[in-house]
């Protein structure tokens, strides 16, 4: 029989861990929780409607730039985390996402809301103070109708596909915003329109990828009973005119034959990409229109700017 006395009992020693170390623990699902990828590609976004939307005949407020990106950041990195705070148990279900913070439980649901809060809050603030009122009540409108609005219907319709696409298109406008003081300009709609546009090819490729993981949280990312001409009308279809938009944005912001020649060769690859995935789906086909979008949207900014008059 086993000997269960206090004097048979080995004492072990608590190990005590330093609130430094407890931190440092954290920071990793903490930074996890902005989702940086999507990050990068705001950051490319808003800087270039900074750039673009900054008078020809001024030179460049660096200070203001990076207040404004600074801004849009800690405001997107606060709605990152508050998706995932009100996804959580629906990211538990999938096979991309159970690994997220608080998915896996490695933070609590209380700590990513109050720290998306807190990021969402800081960044408002930021904008507002050191650039103006525009550029912030953008951003608000931006977070408050992906969490509100596009972040539930993702349950309810395909169609949030399309309704998704209005705030995630946001960031030139913020950084348009920021540098004028104003979005009352064709142009600022056109680079709104090239970031809307080319949303859907690349979210698409992502939903194929892995539309067995988002039908089984239930997401209503796909009709039940037409997959296939679902995929090819939203991922077709504007493709297509993003390449016309894309020229069109060429000629706004007076762009010459490489410009020309650049976009048009970017379009023609991407439509590539997306026809062959309509055409064949494959999970193949799907990750290479997927990367051909993350290529596609640095560098079509790059043309813009480069282009600028």
């Amino acid at each position: 029989m086993a000997d269960c006395s206090i004097s048979s009992l080995e004492i072990v020693p608590v190990t005590r861990i330093s609130p430094w170390a407890a931190v440092r623990a954290v920071v990793p699902d903490l930074l996890t929780l902005t989702k940086p990828e999507v990050n990068f590609l705001i950051v490319i976004a808003t800087l270039a409607g900074f750039y673009l939307g900054w008078p020809n005949n001024l030179s460049l407020p660096i200070g203001r730039l990076l207040n404004t990106l600074w801004g849009t950041l800690l405001v997107a990195s606060g709605t990152g985390a508050l998706n995932q705070y009100r996804e959580h148990r629906f990211d538990a279900q999938m096979r991309r996402t159970w690994r997220r913070p608080v998915a896996a439980g490695r933070l609590s649901p209380f700590t990513a809301c109050w720290f998306g809060v807190s990021l969402s809050a800081i960044g408002t603030v930021y904008l507002l103070i050191t650039v103006n009122a525009l550029a912030s009540g953008l951003a608000v409108l931006t977070l408050t109708s992906y969490l509100i609005i596009y972040t539930p219907l993702k349950r309810k319709t395909p169609l949030c596909t399309l309704v998704g696409a209005f705030p995630g298109a946001m960031p030139p406008l913020i950084g348009w915003a920021a540098a004028s003081g104003s979005i009352i300009s064709g142009t600022a709609w056109i680079l709104y329109a090239v970031l809307f546009l080319w949303q859907f090819p690349h979210f698409m490729a992502i939903a194929w990828m892995y539309r067995e993981d988002y039908a089984r949280a239930g997401y209503r990312i796909f009709p039940v009973h037409s997959q296939g001409s679902f995929l090819a009308w939203v991922t077709l279809g504007p493709t297509f005119v993003l390449l016309i938009v894309g020229l069109v944005a060429v000629a706004a912001y007076s762009g010459g034959m490489l410009q020309y020649g650049a976009t048009a060769l970017l379009g023609s690859g991407l439509i590539y990409y997306a026809t062959r995935l309509v055409i064949a789906p494959s999970g193949t086909a799907a990750r290479e229109l997927l990367k051909s979008t993350i290529v596609y949207l640095p560098l079509e900014f790059l043309i813009l700017v480069l282009g600028k008059g």
